[in-house]
């Protein structure tokens, strides 16, 4: 007799975070403020300070719809570190209002939204790390019908608010737009101010305004969705870890001695062994450093990602486990250590046989930066405690890009390159010819006519007039450098 299987009870879905969480009154107005201000300054095509002024509305805008969305004496989420990264994150964007290199202001946003991210987070979260990272273009998209509601519910109130909002920016709209041309067509000086302040409107100006307001008003409401129900905070204390001893004390052993006899090797090259190196390789300085650097990195990399796992899971219950991690780990981070000098030092040496390029500069900073890192694992390595390691590693990366934006990438390839060819060597003008304004002052001052014309006429040869939102230091002097004849310009 065939008996009847037992119903299944299907457990209902919770509910979105946006249908549960309230949207708070105040952060309609502060993200559509916040847009506004986006859409009037904020230059997408090129570097300017309008990216700054957009990072301060967003960071105002958000700050204050948190504030105004508590209840009072409710504590709220920002802390000192919070601060921390809220300020990296503007002096990243502020780099665009001194340095025109596009290349490196990309890399800048792109940091910026990270360390903005990881300001609005706060203290580490149950989540990944590279949510932690993504939170403001992740909840960005994830607030869009959590202001669908907020937006219909705030206009759908019955006090009339919402109709004496709009009644009153339509009257203001209404008087600009009356009052502004008969006041321009009357006084010249005037009139000049409104075509400073006011770009030409079009099809493409209107498009661009409205994709950068709804970019920048999801930016601010998804922060303040993410602050109205953030996700449950990472615990500080983790479980102590017992099993496979063996199988990480073997392989950590065996890495460590050959980082032992690498290191051995490199300090006998460096006093006094390097002829013999390159005479028995049959190698010049510069293809023996350019062999070995790529693998260099390579190794730093690997290493940098077994010590990450380590510190993860490798056993630390008892007295002995812990002892032997930092043993280990400490000496295999000290001898990684002595590798970053090493791949320094080849890629110091192939830069002066064959060139300073951006590529090589990044990689030499990215090489300083895992040497940073590494740094950070010997603090760790003290308590055995590595769960602000992730942030730390991303902290380091942000501020050594901000710190090379400061000294002027482009600046510091065109003058070693100079140097390069006051030595003798061949200058690559066309690859010179190729770099933003940042690299005027550079040329002007070191390049003799006619050579430093052509080469000064293709760096602004695509310069355009800027508006005031998109004012850059770099390209606002260059326009003050005085060009010589084309004669001569191949």
């Amino acid at each position: 007799m065939a008996v009847a299987a037992p119903p299944v009870l299907l457990r209902p879905l919770p509910p979105p975070k946006s249908a549960v969480v309230p949207m708070p009154p105040a952060v309609l107005p502060a993200a559509g403020l916040a847009g506004v201000a986006g859409a009037l300054v904020l230059p997408v095509d090129r570097p300017g300070v309008g990216w700054l002024l957009s990072g301060l509305a967003v960071a105002a805008a958000v700050f204050l719809a948190d504030r105004r969305s508590r209840a009072a004496g409710e504590p709220g989420p920002f802390t000192w570190r919070s601060a921390g990264w809220a300020v990296l994150a503007l002096a990243l964007l502020a780099v665009g209002a001194v340095r025109a290199s596009g290349w490196l202001f990309v890399l800048c946003v792109l940091a910026a939204v990270v360390t903005g991210s990881l300001a609005v987070v706060g203290e580490r979260t149950v989540n990944s790390v590279l949510y932690d990272m993504l939170a403001l273009p992740v909840e960005a998209f994830r607030a869009i019908p959590w202001v669908g509601r907020g937006a219909g519910r705030f206009t759908a109130r019955r006090d009339g608010v919402a109709r004496r909002i709009a009644l009153a920016v339509l009257a203001a709209a209404a008087i600009v737009g009356v009052f502004v041309p008969l006041l321009a067509s009357a006084d010249a000086a005037f009139a000049a101010v409104v075509d400073a302040l006011i770009p030409e409107l079009g099809v493409a100006t209107l498009v661009r305004w409205c994709t950068v307001f709804a970019a920048v008003t999801l930016v601010v409401a998804g922060a303040c969705y993410f602050l109205a129900a953030p996700p449950q905070r990472a615990s500080a204390d983790r479980p102590h870890r017992s099993r496979y001893g063996l199988e990480w004390t073997v392989p950590l052993t065996v890495l460590v001695l050959v980082f032992s006899v690498f290191v051995g090797v490199r300090l006998v090259v460096l006093f006094g062994g390097t002829e013999y190196v390159l005479r028995t390789s049959g190698l010049t300085a510069a293809q023996y450093a350019r062999g070995g650097f790529w693998q260099l990195c390579a190794v730093t990399v690997l290493t940098l990602a077994i010590v990450a796992a380590a510190l993860r899971w490798a056993p630390d219950a008892t007295r002995a486990d812990r002892l032997r991690q930092r043993v280990l780990l400490g000496t295999l981070s000290a001898l990684t250590l002595v590798l970053v000098g090493s791949a320094l030092s080849r890629m110091g040496t192939y830069q002066q046989a064959y060139g300073f390029t951006v590529l090589r500069l990044l990689v030499e900073v990215c090489e300083l930066w895992f040497g940073a890192v590494f740094v950070c694992v010997l603090a760790s390595l003290v308590k055995l405690r590595s769960a602000w390691l992730p942030r730390a590693a991303i902290g380091t990366a942000a501020a050594a890009l901000f710190v090379l934006a400061v000294l002027d990438p482009e600046r510091l390839i065109a003058d070693a390159n100079l140097d390069r060819a006051a030595a003798g060597k061949t200058l690559d003008d066309h690859y010179l010819a190729g770099f933003s304004a940042d690299v005027v002052p550079v040329v002007s001052a070191r390049l003799p006519e006619p050579l430093r014309t052509c080469v000064l006429r293709q760096v602004l040869r695509n310069d355009t007039p800027d508006g005031w939102p998109a004012w850059n230091l770099s390209r606002s002097a260059a326009r003050d450098v005085t060009l010589g004849p084309v004669a001569g310009c191949g």
